[in-house]
């Protein structure tokens, strides 16, 4: 291939001018980055406009990565370090050709180097970058895992070689420390990471091993794991986490510290004896992750507000309620954070303590040696608090201490395990809490669940059916929405063809007003209650999730899945 460069390339091709190719130029030898990826950055163009002159200047086939199928045979070709050095991936062979997609195929020095390790006459072929990264996390993501794997393989079957007349440890205790094992389970930890994944599960079945993640509150397959390797396995975690690697018939709960690429991470392993073994969940809580704002969470307009209104409170109690998993915990301590200033004493009781935060007083429930929710309460409030937050209210007694503590002077916050916001006020009814204390002491309810956002780097805009608008409960026929449109993604690298990124709140938030407290005092009939909400100028989750859907943050099959789920 005849030399050139990049510059003079795509000005013949009359994408850029000389001035914006100088301009560039300029800020490279500042940013240090290379020519392509500084002109996209800038804004100057598109990405895709630099693979559409490259295409159609040189003659090089485009391939799109994300569908892609590429034989995992490719990496004995392309060493890991190679493909991420020059940003390549070995597609397919051809005799003696190989055919490589590269974001830069005028990159020589990546070409011969690729032609070098592999002893192939190199093909080359462009793709966009960010199906260069989805192809290199997907073809070398589990390279190492399996590597490790194949090393298990070997030592397993050199120690049954061994095993006549020999007198061996325990299985699996000898292989704890093993090389192999702790390189396996230390690469699913770093893919845990690196997939933005809540939870690593690890599920024996019949015949092999199934190592599951849950990205976005979703679990997906990340890999297989052999049958035979499953109690090396085990047992290195087991040993990770100061578990008793001898016993597998109850039920053990453990706890790591583990640093992956400079980022440290908290791990809660538990594991629970099943009829194939004992399965292992690693719950990740990433001590690098930032506390957010109520605005970065997904507080809006009127719930934002109302967030802002219940933290100006000094005293009264402050529930945050919704099912396992709708992010109770993370607006929890956002709230805290908020809260943590130097004139104030804030002491928490967690089970467990998920968030060191510096400048609060964190307490571990340990009902072994008898520190409950209640019994911890009671000792709270002997250290002088001005603000006390319960990880969850589960019982009668802890409930009245909270809302004694609520009514003398101190604001409380916790959670608590109810589907919306009314409903917690049937729950504490239930659970024993007499309705004077509720309004004396109740200042508001936020019930929240978590919906997926919307993939930014593959969102498309369509025009919704007639059903679909009629199902986020708006009116076909009304003229202000003849030209709606709702947003949608069609899959990427970045989501991995998920359409999804990420996640948002949505929220339902009721305050207290007189009229709502009188019927709750009166034990009026539920009618009637309904109403004195309705009055408040109460807005539905529903609703919010609507606003979510027509602002294109997230899907009318997300509302489906977390909204309409649940029993109206």
């Amino acid at each position: 291939m005849k030399f050139t460069r990049l510059g003079d390339l795509l000005i013949d091709a009359g994408v850029i001018t000389q001035e914006q190719l100088g301009q560039a130029l300029a800020n490279q030898k500042i940013t240090k980055r290379r020519l392509g990826d500084e002109l996209v950055q800038s804004g100057i163009i598109t990405e895709r406009q630099v693979v559409d002159a490259l295409t159609m200047q040189l003659g090089i086939d485009f391939i799109d990565l994300t569908t892609t199928e590429i034989n995992p045979d490719m990496t004995k070709l392309v060493p890991k370090n190679l493909a991420k050095r020059y940003s390549v991936v070995p597609v397919r062979t051809r005799g003696d050709e190989l055919y490589l997609a590269m974001s830069d195929p005028l990159n020589f020095i990546a070409t011969e180097e690729v032609r070098a390790a592999s002893r192939k006459r190199i093909v080359p072929m462009i793709a966009m970058q960010s199906g260069i990264d989805h192809a290199i996390s997907q073809l070398y993501g589990t390279e190492g895992a399996k590597r490790a794997i194949r090393e298990m393989q070997q030592e397993v079957g050199e120690s049954a070689r061994e095993r006549t007349g020999v007198k061996v440890a325990e299985v699996g205790v000898e292989n704890e420390s093993s090389a192999p094992s702790i390189r396996l389970v230390d690469n699913i930890i770093e893919r845990g990471l690196s997939s933005r994944a809540s939870d690593i599960h690890i599920e024996p079945m019949e015949r092999e091993v199934v190592v599951r993640m849950r990205v976005d509150g979703l679990l997906r397959t990340e890999f297989n794991i052999p049958k035979e390797l499953q109690q090396s396995l085990t047992s290195r975690v087991k040993v990770m986490c100061n578990m008793d690697v001898t016993e597998r018939r109850v039920p053990q709960d453990g706890r790591a510290i583990v640093r992956v690429r400079m980022r440290e991470a908290d791990l809660r392993v538990s594991t629970l004896p099943t009829v194939h073994g004992e399965k292992i969940v690693m719950r990740i809580l990433d001590r690098d992750q930032k506390l957010n704002t109520p605005e970065e969470l997904g507080f809006m307009g009127t719930n934002l507000e109302r967030y802002k209104e219940l933290l100006d409170l000094k005293q009264g109690i402050i529930l945050l309620v919704g099912p396992t998993g709708s992010g109770k915990s993370s607006t929890l301590f956002t709230m805290i954070s908020h809260l943590n200033v130097e004139e104030v004493n804030i002491v928490t009781l967690e089970d467990p303590v998920e968030y060191n935060i510096e400048g609060v007083n964190q307490v571990q429930i340990n009902e072994k040696t008898g520190t409950t929710f209640a019994a911890g309460l009671r000792s709270i409030l002997r250290q002088d608090p001005d603000i006390i937050s319960i990880g969850e209210i589960r019982d009668q007694e802890t409930a009245n201490i909270a809302f004694r503590s609520a009514v003398t002077g101190h604001l409380v916050l916790s959670t608590l395990h109810t589907n919306s916001a009314v409903a917690t006020l049937d729950r504490l009814d239930d659970i024993g809490v007499e309705p004077y204390m509720i309004t004396t002491a109740l200042k508001g309810v936020i019930s929240q669940r978590l919906v997926r956002r919307i993939c930014p780097h593959c969102k498309e805009y369509y025009r919704p059916t007639r059903g679909q608008i009629e199902l986020i409960g708006l009116d076909p026929s009304d003229p202000l929405l003849k030209d709606v449109t709702f947003a949608r993604g069609r899959g990427c690298a970045e989501c991995y063809q998920s359409g999804y990124r990420g996640r948002i709140v949505v929220v339902e938030t009721l305050l207290l007003t007189k009229p709502i407290r009188q019927a709750i005092l009166n034990q009026a009939p539920r009618a009637e209650l309904l109403k004195a909400i309705d009055a408040s100028g109460f807005e539905p989750m529903a609703e919010n999730c609507r606003r979510l859907i027509l602002n294109g943050i997230t899907t009318v099959e997300e509302m489906q899945r977390v909204i309409f789920t649940e029993d109206e």
